[in-house]
C-alpha cells in the first residue's frame, strides 16, 4: 500500500468534491452563520446582564430579548439545514466514489486483480468508502467554518482590547491546529494499521466461509477459530488504543479551554483595573470566549478520528490512482474477424517466462487445438488473445491488427471466452446466461442452453430458467456450472470462441453433446480448444503441443 501524508490524502479527498463544491459552500455559510447565532445567544445574555445592573449597552432590553429569540430560531434551522446539506454531499459522494472504484476496478482487471485478496477488497467498497461519510460530513465544513468563526470572534472580541483578540486568537489556535497535530502525531500509523487488519480479518472470515466444508472434513475447526480470534483480539487491542488516544485527546482539550477561559477573565479583569476597558469589557469577552470554542473543538476531536478516516481514504486512493497493465483501446475503426495469429511470442509473469517465442495460426472457421501439462501456458495464451495481458515481445493480431490496436469494445464483441472456473452471480438461471447477451430473447437462451446440453437438465429444476442458482452457483455441480459457462458462450455468439477445458467436469455422453454442437457450429465459428482429454481433440483440426513454455 502506498503512504500518503495526512495532509495529502485530505486535499486528494477534497478534490473529489469538485462535482458538489456549490452545496460545500452553501453548507459553510450555513454553518457560520448557525454558530455565530449560537455563540450570539450567549454574549447578548450578557449584554442584557449589564442592562439590568445598571451599566450602559448599545442595546435596548427589549432588542436584546427579540434577537435571542431570532438568533435562537436561526440556530435550530440553519445547523438542521447545514447538516443536511452536508450528508447530503456525503452520501452523493460515498455513491460517486464507488462508482470510481468500481470503474478502476474493471479497468485493472483481470491482470491487476489476480492474486489480490478478495477480502481486503471487499472491506475497502464497504467499510473503508463509508468511513469517508465521516470526512464529508463532518471535517471539511467545520474546518471552513471554525476558520471563519474564529476569525470573527477574535475581531468582535478584539473591540473591546488586542490583548483580549490575541488571547482568543491563541486560544483557537491551540484547540484547532495544535491539539489535532499533536494527537495526529502521537497517533502515528495507528489508523493505517487499524484499517488494514481490518481487512485482513474480512478476507480471513470470507476465506473461511468458503472453505468451511474444507474445515470440517479435516478436523481444522478450532485452529481456524483460534486464528480468527487472536486478529479480532488484535483488532480490539488497535482499537482500544485509538479510543484511548481520543479520550486523552478529549480531556486535553477541555483542560486548555479551560486555561484559556480563566486566563480571558485574568487578564480582562487586570485591564479593568487599569482602566484601560470597561466592565462590558470584562463580561463580554469572557463569555464570547467561553461560547465560541464550538467549531474548533469539532477540529480538536477530529486529530484521532481522522486518522482512520485518511486510513481508509489512503486505500480508497490507492484503488483509483492505481495504474492499469492493460489500457482500454478506444477511437480506432471497428473490425470483422478473419482468423487470428500468434507469432514470436514471448510472455512472462513477472521473472517467470511463460511463453518462450511461440507461434499459433489460427484460420477463420477452423478449430485448433491446444495440449500440454499443467502450468505449461496453455490458458496464457488464450489471455494474450484476450489482450487481458500484453505481450513482452511478438505479436498478437486478430484480422491481422495487434490487439493492442484494436478498441477494446470490439475485441470483446468477437471473443467468447470460457475459463476453467464458471461464475455464477446469485440469481436466476436466465438472469446468469443473458449477461452474455442483455438483448437475448428466450428462444435464443434455450437454442444456446441446447447446443451446451443444459437446457434438459433445467427444465427438470422446480422454476427451469427462473431457477436461482444461489451464491457462487453453489446449488448447482461443477459440470453444470461449466455447461452454463458454455450456454453463455454459445448466446454471445461471437465469431471467435475460447474455450479452456470446457469438458474436464462432463461425462462421455454431455461431452458428445457439446463437440457436436461445436463442430456444426464451425462455418460460422473459429474455435480455441485447450484441453488434456483426448477424445475433446476428435474434432480439431491441428493441434498444438505447449511444453515448458514452447510449441510444438
Amino acid at each position: 500500500m502506498r503512504k500518503r501524508s495526512g495532509f495529502t490524502v485530505m486535499m486528494k479527498l477534497i478534490g473529489l468534491v469538485k462535482p458538489l463544491a456549490g452545496f460545500m459552500v452553501l453548507a459553510i455559510i450555513m454553518g457560520l452563520i448557525g454558530h455565530l447565532a449560537a455563540s450570539f445567544i450567549t454574549i447578548f445574555g450578557g449584554y442584557a446582564v449589564a442592562e439590568l445592573i445598571g451599566i450602559s449597552t448599545p442595546f435596548t432590553l427589549t432588542l436584546l430579548f427579540v434577537s435571542v429569540c431570532v438568533f435562537a430560531l436561526v440556530r435550530g434551522v440553519l445547523r438542521y439545514a447545514e447538516q443536511a446539506c452536508n450528508h447530503f454531499i456525503a452520501f452523493k459522494l460515498l455513491a460517486l466514489i464507488r462508482d470510481k472504484v468500481f470503474q478502476a476496478l474493471r479497468k485493472l482487471c483481470p491482470a491487476k486483480l489476480e492474486g489480490k485478496d478478495k477480502g481486503n477488497l471487499i472491506s475497502v467498497i464497504t467499510s473503508d468508502i463509508e468511513l469517508l461519510e465521516v470526512f464529508y460530513a463532518h471535517t471539511i465544513s467545520p474546518i471552513a467554518i471554525a476558520f471563519l468563526f474564529s476569525t470573527i470572534m477574535c475581531l468582535f472580541i478584539g473591540r473591546h482590547n488586542v490583548l483580549l483578540g490575541t488571547i482568543a486568537f491563541v486560544a483557537y489556535f491551540t484547540v484547532g491546529v495544535i491539539i489535532p497535530m499533536l494527537t495526529s502525531k502521537f497517533s502515528g500509523d495507528d489508523g493505517i494499521r487499524f484499517r488494514t487488519k481490518s481487512g485482513d480479518l474480512s478476507g480471513f472470515v470470507l476465506d473461511s466461509l468458503r472453505g468451511l466444508g474444507e474445515t470440517l472434513q479435516y478436523g481444522q475447526g478450532m485452529k481456524r477459530l483460534k486464528e480468527m480470534n487472536e486478529q479480532t483480539d488484535a483488532l480490539s487491542e488497535d482499537e482500544r488504543r485509538m479510543k484511548r488516544t481520543a479520550g486523552r485527546n478529549q480531556a486535553v482539550t477541555n483542560t486548555v479551554i479551560l486555561i484559556f477561559d480563566l486566563a480571558m477573565l485574568f487578564v480582562s479583569a487586570m485591564l479593568y483595573q487599569s482602566g484601560q476597558v470597561e466592565f462590558t469589557g470584562v463580561l463580554i469577552p469572557t463569555i464570547a470566549l467561553m461560547s465560541s470554542f464550538g467549531p474548533v473543538v469539532a477540529l480538536a476531536n477530529l486529530g484521532s478520528t481522522l486518522q482512520n478516516t485518511f486510513a481508509a481514504g489512503n486505500r480508497v486512493l490507492d484503488i483509483l490512482e492505481e495504474k492499469p497493465v492493460v489500457e482500454e483501446i478506444k477511437g480506432k475503426k471497428d473490425i470483422d474477424f478473419d482468423g487470428a495469429t500468434i507469432k514470436n511470442v514471448i510472455f512472462a509473469y513477472g521473472k517467470e517466462t511463460i511463453l518462450d517465442n511461440v507461434s499459433v495460426a489460427i484460420p477463420k472457421s477452423s478449430v485448433i487445438g491446444i495440449v500440454g501439462r499443467s502450468g505449461s501456458g496453455k490458458s496464457t495464451l488464450l489471455k494474450l488473445l484476450m489482450r487481458f495481458w500484453n505481450v513482452q515481445k511478438g505479436s498478437v493480431k486478430l484480422s491481422n491488427v495487434n490487439v493492442d490496436e484494436i478498441n477494446t469494445a470490439n475485441l470483446r464483441d468477437m471473443e467468447s471466452f470460457v475459463t476453467q472456473e464458471t461464475h455464477l452471480f446469485h440469481d436466476s438461471i436466465r438472469n446468469n446466461l443473458r449477461i452474455a447477451n442483455l438483448n437475448a430473447t428466450d428462444e435464443e437462451i434455450v437454442a444456446a442452453c441446447k447446443k451446451a446440453s443444459i437446457h434438459d437438465f433445467i427444465m427438470t429444476l422446480p422454476n427451469g430458467y427462473d431457477t436461482p442458482v444461489g451464491e457462487l452457483g453453489d446449488t448447482l455441480s461443477g459440470g453444470e456450472r461449466q455447461r452454463i459457462g458454455l450456454a453463455r458462450a454459445f448466446l454471445h455468439d461471437a465469431p471467435f470462441m475460447l474455450l479452456d477445458e470446457p469438458t474436464s467436469n462432463l461425462d462421455s455422453l454431455n461431452e458428445a453433446v457439446i463437440l457436436k454442437s461445436l463442430k456444426e457450429e464451425r462455418e460460422n465459428k473459429t474455435v480455441v480448444l485447450v484441453s488434456h482429454r483426448q477424445s475433446t481433440m476428435r474434432i480439431v483440426d491441428k493441434v498444438y503441443s505447449v511444453e515448458h513454455g514452447r510449441m510444438s
